[in-house]
């Protein structure tokens, strides 16, 4: 099978991915019996060419349809509609006291030209993922603010915020919940300190992160081939928490990483418990840049933070080289949202015997670097003899003024 190559494009929400959407099924005595609220993404690869494709990210709209839902003693579905011809469904089965979901199938139109531009088909595709939400008492509902990410084949789909009940009885939502595992992991409990002093009390400063350690990615076409992306570099990231401003470092080993080749864009997909980046770099044949940049942050609250921008020029050099950047850089993917690499090193194309090609440094590792602060003062000189020269012609005019009188 062939690495397409890959062009994102953002829809609905603009610079953020994150939208809630709340439905409720009745039965046929016009009573609850299914109920959800929910945020789901997607990203849908589809080809517009030949060995060529485009990736789509959506998300599952507020306004949709429940036809098709069914709630029976042992099974229910819930089927979300949207669009033209999209569909979410989630199949239940219940045994005993719980309940679990055993499937999502989420079917696609490829026919719809405003969701899928430039398809080169026009069928109705379907994927099913297993989502592992089990042991659910019966009588309540499942919450789990975590990311659950399914993909399966050209499809990506991420469930958050979650809460979920079938088989209702007495036709209301029930006040328990059943967590899943994952918000059961990610909370913890400060252990309780009590001090007594008779000091004045100061004000403990916020310690400051470690350097990220450096972690070394790369992409494969497949098991028995060498890489065709490789990058290396430390990643922090930084998002407005209210008034405060959050950091968090990306951890190497605790990262999966995925993602495809293509011949006119790449991408790399970084993904750990709490966060998910994924560059995008073009290919214009000469030159290569990063043109897009998806994060996603999970915060100790449970609050999801969503940022996107698909309108970047950096990190440019030639095909078949690499382009390298050793000092901090400061990459601004919103006003809410900034990105910290260090040590960087990238090559998205072009990649031979699994080895970086010759790189291109960024201007701040050159040697022409120190440069700049010479280029200020000498800058600053020679306002400051301007400013002089004014003087000193002027305190002459007056003189001369003087003088004739």
């Amino acid at each position: 099978m062939f690495w397409c190559a890959f062009v994102v494009l953002f829809l609905a929400l603009g610079n953020e991915l994150s939208h809630a959407t709340e439905v409720s099924v009745n039965n046929t005595e016009n009573k609850l019996c299914l109920y959800a609220n929910l945020m789901v993404n997607f990203s849908v690869t589809y080809e517009v060419g030949v060995n060529k494709s485009e990736t789509v990210l959506f998300v599952l709209p507020e306004n949709v349809t429940t036809e098709g839902s069914t709630c029976n003693n042992t099974t229910s579905t819930l089927k979300l509609g949207f669009g033209d011809g999209h569909s979410w469904a989630v199949e239940f089965t219940k045994d005993n006291k719980t309940y679990q979901v055993d499937s999502i199938v989420f079917t696609y139109n490829l026919n719809d030209s405003s969701v899928f531009p430039n398809s080169t088909s026009n069928e109705t595709k379907s994927v099913t993922a297993e989502p592992r939400i089990t042991n659910v008492g019966v009588d309540t509902y499942y919450s789990c603010k975590s990311e659950n990410v399914q993909r399966v084949e050209s499809v990506t789909q991420t469930l958050y915020d979650v809460t979920l009940q079938a088989f209702v009885t007495n036709g209301s939502k029930s006040d328990t919940d059943t967590v899943c595992a994952a918000d059961l992991t990610s909370t913890t409990v400060a252990p309780t300190t009590t001090v007594t002093t008779t000091a004045a009390p100061t004000s403990t400063p916020t310690p400051t992160l470690p350097t990220p350690t450096t972690g070394n990615y790369s992409i494969a076409p497949d098991f028995n081939s060498t890489a065709c992306l490789m990058a290396t570099f430390g990643l922090r990231i930084g998002y407005k928490q209210g008034d405060k401003v959050e950091t968090i470092n990306l951890v190497p080993s605790a990262t999966e990483v995925g993602g495809a080749c293509g011949v006119n864009s790449s991408n790399l997909i970084l993904t750990s418990d709490t966060i998910t980046v994924m560059f995008t770099f073009s290919n214009d044949s000469k030159k290569f840049h990063l043109q897009a940049l998806n994060v996603t942050v999970k915060q100790a609250t449970g609050a999801v933070v969503v940022a996107a921008n698909t309108n970047m020029s950096i990190w440019a050099a030639a095909v078949g080289s690499s382009y390298m950047c050793n000092k901090e850089q400061t990459l601004t993917v919103t006003d809410t949202l900034t990105l910290y690499t260090f040590k960087l090193r990238v090559q998205p194309f072009g990649v031979e015997k699994g080895e970086f090609a010759t790189a291109v440094e960024c201007f701040m590792d050159s040697d022409l670097s120190f440069l700049v602060p010479i280029a200020v003062g000498v800058a600053l000189c020679f306002l400051i003899v301007l400013v002089l020269i004014s003087y000193l012609i002027g305190r002459r005019k007056s003189r001369t003024g003087y003088q004739s009188v």
